[in-house]
Formats: C-alpha cells, structure tokens, sequence
C-alpha cells in the first residue's frame, strides 16, 4: 500500500485528501494546523494530525519521512508553503507535489525541490485529482503545439536499463536530461544505468510521449 501525505486542508487540500481516501490501495496522512479541520478529516482519514508543518520533527513523528508522495497544500502563507518543501526535503520525501499562489511562489518551489507545481485555481479539481491519482511521479509539459517533454522519478520498468535501451524501445523520443544524487546533467551519457531515485526528462511528439507515458 502506497502512503501519501496532504498538508494543508483547505478547500483545495481536504478534496485531494478525501480523493484518495476513496481509493484502496492508499493509505492518506492530512496535515493542518487547524484543529476543526483535521477533526472533520478524521471522520474518513485516520491518520489526522494538527501541527506545524515547518517543523521537522513533527513531521518526522507524524511519520512523513522517505514517502514516495506529500501534496503540499498551504493557502496563502507562502512562507509557510516554501518551509515546509524544504522540510519535506530534510525528511527524504521523494516526491514532493506543492500548490503555488502565484509564477513567482512556483519558481521558488520548483527551485528549492518541488518535483511538480500546480496551480488549482487554474485547473479544474476533479481534473487535476485525476492526473494526480493516475500517475504521481510523472510530469508531462507541452513544448509546443505538436510536442511534449515528460519528466518523471524512475520506474521498475527502467531501473537497470541504460538510456540507450530506452530509446532503442522508444526511438521517438529523445533524453534531454538525466538528474541522479541531486544533480542534473544535460549532456546524458547514454550508456549509463537507470537507478532508483534517478530522474529523467525525455522530448517527443505527443502520440510518442502518451505511448511512452503508458510503458512507465
């Protein structure tokens, strides 16, 4: 069972929160400061906590440490928002989902090490829950009108494989990024072997990507 993390229970934050409570194969921590929200969580989610999600060590108590995926979802409190990544990033959280208010807050979160930046009000809820529920750990750009980059945490179905045999299995797309121990490089050496935790970016026409996205 995969345990997911939503700190934060605004409106935004509660819907995901309760969205994939519905769902059996996850198991759903929810984060507020507020005490009234998490009591009206708890009624679905058991692992409800009121604290103070820019401290880590609560955080490390309420046992969102080395999670695959935490959905950040502070309101206006940028600060609070863009402390809270970095504490989720002490804790070795992999996967790290944030709500930004405005380009300049997405900026700041993409930088400190947000994987993925939504914008809520931009984009429909149930929408955006579905592409948050189908794949977590992908991340799909439109470049142009005709092409797509996807960026995601590797897979089972890649660890141990070069990049080369990737493209050799996909040959319309192409890698333009590989990110391993936190750093990422532009000029891939193809021979190299995937590794968990390993980070890809690959560029290509969308029916290419979409087919490339299903392999994942």
């Amino acid at each position: 069972m995969k345990t997911i993390a939503v700190l934060g229970l605004g409106k935004f934050g509660y819907y995901i929160a309760q969205s994939l409570a519905r769902l059996e194969d996850i198991n759903v921590i929810a984060v507020d400061n507020d005490v009234q929200k998490v009591q009206e969580i708890s009624e679905n989610i058991e692992n409800a906590f009121v604290l103070d999600t820019t401290n880590v060590r609560a955080l490390e108590e309420a046992g969102i440490t080395n999670l695959d995926t935490v959905i950040v979802s502070i309101g206006e409190n940028i600060e609070a928002s863009i402390l809270t990544v970095m504490a989720l990033k002490d804790l070795g959280n992999k996967n790290i989902i944030a709500k930004a208010i405005t380009p300049i807050h997405g900026e700041v979160l993409a930088k400190i090490g947000a994987f993925k930046v939504v914008y809520p009000e931009k984009v429909a809820g149930k929408r955006l829950v579905r592409d948050l529920i189908g794949n977590l750990t992908v991340d799909m750009i439109d470049f142009s009108n005709s092409f797509k980059i996807i960026k995601f945490l590797a897979t089972k179905s890649i660890i141990g494989k070069s990049i080369k045999d990737i493209e050799d299995i996909h040959p319309d797309i192409d890698i333009i990024a590989h990110k391993t121990k936190s750093v990422w490089n532009c000029k891939v050496d193809k021979s190299i072997i995937i590794k968990e935790n390993d980070m890809l970016g690959f560029i290509g026409d969308m029916k290419s990507i979409e087919k490339f996205y299903n392999f994942l």
